[in-house]
């Protein structure tokens, strides 16, 4: 039961109002930032967070996992800078897998939030950098091999930078310039937020955020709690396997156990951490295990440290869901967003009608491509095009959507302009999406083509190679991800190559599963599927 506010509305004004401060922040992030990474593909997120570090706000775009993650990080950064050592116009920046939002190229920035001399809350950044040095390679068999470790580090004190810690960041990565254009970015959207702050402490005559922070995160808490009281108590488990690396399948066991108003979920029997970089830190898996439930259960409350306290997850040290440090971690979403997967198919006896079939994004593919111009720059960038959605009981699935993370495709123009890269092609890759009462969604064809005379880096991180999104009830699965050179020649989803000179190359995203037998769909639907291409003339590009 929600517990009493003396003002509700009140409240929801307040509550609103900071909202659109991390709102704001997170649009002059994107206004500001030098790569496509976060400009494009909304590879971030933006926090608020109270005294103790507790979220109160979380930008409503960019990675909802990773607003999970802010409040934990904080609570590590303040154990080893305590409060009483922060200054106005501090920085902490970390990548830490293991603190941090699970691998290398993910940079956290932590600053304070000081209102007339007093400390009253923090301001949190996560945010794709371009490089971060390395040697990106499925290859890789410890951490340090992926790129540069950045420890809780102050890149500002008192609004100055360190200069020896920007030197030594911006000499061990391929593209400096972007790499601090980025952090820039991020130090603009914590002025934001910063200044949002303190305006609203003022306008509503508060002297810090305790009040408010304590009423937010009560209610979110109790609504979170409402929705788990609702389902019957019980175990509830799924298995879900995916490709993993050659002689090493993943497997993940989920058990979903509910007791009241608490859920835990229990990862034991999963798979052992693996020499490749595909394992999830346990922060990451418990960010991508809480957003999927948050969504399932309590979709309307907003997100803050209340709507996780319910929620418990755990894994053994030591599978590829909790590694141990120094595990190669960079590809941890070809694990990690499996979770969501595991989670619905656990819970459909119970919310047959909210839950969804597996996603053909989950995990998803990205494509590096990295090299040298005909004009001698060097360009990185990363391909974030998105699969198809899985069904649910009463609608098809979303196509070229990515789920569980949130990023977005980014505009072609874009890369095209920051890359010599053409893109031939992006269409819907019709068929793709898993047969059903309801159709899972589409993926998406992707050429890209090298028009420069020097061969371009290609690294692919993906999986659903051989393991397709599974269908629900009866749904069928999803068509299986594949990339393939000109010549004909399959590139494995897991490899660092070299598109030559004038070569192009197909990437063909999955589809999403099925909801329900195929043969009780309405004629009419599978009328409108065949008349806009949703459906491929033969069966050749689906999964047998």
């Amino acid at each position: 039961m929600t517990p009493p506010v003396s003002d509700p509305v009140g409240l929801e004004v307040r509550w609103d109002r900071l909202a659109a401060a991390t709102d704001e922040a997170a649009s002059t992030m994107l206004r500001t930032a030098f790569s496509t990474i976060i400009r494009e593909s909304n590879d971030y997120t933006v926090v608020l967070m109270d005294r103790q570090g507790r979220t109160m706000a979380e930008s409503r775009a960019g990675i909802p996992g990773f607003a999970a993650l802010m409040s934990s990080l904080t609570a590590l950064v303040l154990d080893r800078f305590p409060a009483r050592d922060w200054q106005d116009g501090d920085c902490v920046i970390t990548n830490d897998p293991w603190i941090a939002t699970g691998h290398l190229p993910d940079i956290a920035m932590i600053t304070p939030v000081f209102h007339r001399g007093v400390l009253v809350g923090y301001a949190g950044t996560a945010a794709h950098s371009p490089d971060i040095g390395g040697t990106p390679s499925m290859g890789a068999t410890d951490l340090i091999s992926e790129g540069m470790l950045i420890p809780p580090l102050r890149l500002f004190r008192a609004g100055r930078v360190e200069q020896g810690i920007k030197e030594l960041l911006l000499a061990n990565v391929r593209l400096p310039g972007e790499l601090w254009g980025d952090l820039e970015a991020q130090t603009a959207a914590h002025a934001v937020c910063r200044r949002r702050a303190r305006e609203f402490l003022d306008d509503f005559g508060e002297p810090d955020f305790e009040r408010f922070a304590a009423e937010v995160h009560a209610v979110a808490d109790a609504a979170m709690r409402a929705a788990v009281a609702e389902l019957p108590d019980g175990v509830y488990r799924a298995g879900v396997d995916a490709d993993g690396v050659e002689g090493h399948p993943t497997h993940i066991a989920c058990a979903v156990t509910v007791s009241g108003e608490r859920i835990a979920i229990d990862y034991t029997g999963s798979s052992a951490q693996v020499p490749f970089s595909t394992n999830s830190t346990l922060n990451y898996t418990r960010a991508y295990s809480m957003y999927p439930l948050k969504i399932l259960l309590d979709p309307a409350t907003r997100t803050n440290w209340g709507s996780y306290q319910a929620i418990h997850v755990s894994a053994p040290e030591g599978t590829i869901v909790n590694p141990r440090f120094p595990a190669p971690v960079v590809a941890r979403h070809l694990t990690g967003h499996l979770l969501s997967c595991a989670i619905y198919q656990a819970l459909a006896p119970v919310l047959p009608d909210r839950v969804i079939a597996d996603s053909g994004g989950a995990p998803a593919l990205r494509v590096r491509f990295a090299g040298i111009d005909d004009e001698g720059r060097p360009f990185a960038q990363m391909l974030f095009a998105n699969a198809g959605m899985g069904a649910s009981r009463e609608k098809d699935g979303l196509s070229t959507t990515a789920f569980p993370t949130n990023s977005g495709s980014g505009s072609i123009e874009a890369l095209e302009v920051t890359s010599p890269l053409r893109f031939v092609r992006k269409e819907l890759r019709a068929g793709s999406g898993g047969r059903g009462r309801r159709r899972g969604g589409l993926g998406q064809d992707v050429e890209v083509h090298n028009p420069t005379s020097r061969a371009v880096q290609m690294v692919l991180l993906g999986d659903r190679e051989r393991h397709p999104a599974l269908g629900l009830d009866g749904g069928q699965p999803g068509a299986t991800a594949q990339a393939v050179l000109e010549s004909g020649q399959r590139v494995p989803l897991k490899s660092i190559s070299q598109l030559a000179p004038g070569a192009s190359v197909l990437i063909s995203f999955p589809g999403g599963g099925g909801f329900g037998p195929p043969q009780d769909r309405e004629p009419q639907l599978v009328l409108a599927d065949e008349l806009g291409g949703y459906v491929a003339p033969s069966n050749t590009e689906r999964h047998p």
